[in-house]
């Protein structure tokens, strides 16, 4: 029986941990304690502050962000 294949915003998990050194749950506190989350923050601004504070390529950031706000609904 093979395991089903990961999708989605997950499925760049792998690579993030590989290319910046921290796993997924850091890059969610990071997201998650930032000015406006919770109170509208809008995604675009939490992918700008991956991006510009912590270095990340706009997907990983895409990819972060959007599975935090789908957890978090």
């Amino acid at each position: 029986m093979m395991a089903e294949k990961v999708q989605g915003p997950a499925s760049y998990f792998p690579s993030i941990e590989r290319k910046y050194g921290r796993p997924i749950e850091d890059w969610q506190a990071v997201v998650r304690s930032a000015p406006g989350y919770g109170a509208g923050a809008k995604h675009s601004e939490l992918v700008t502050l991956l991006k510009d504070e912590h270095g990340l390529g706009h997907g990983h950031a895409n990819a972060v962000v959007a599975y935090t706000l789908a957890q978090d609904k």
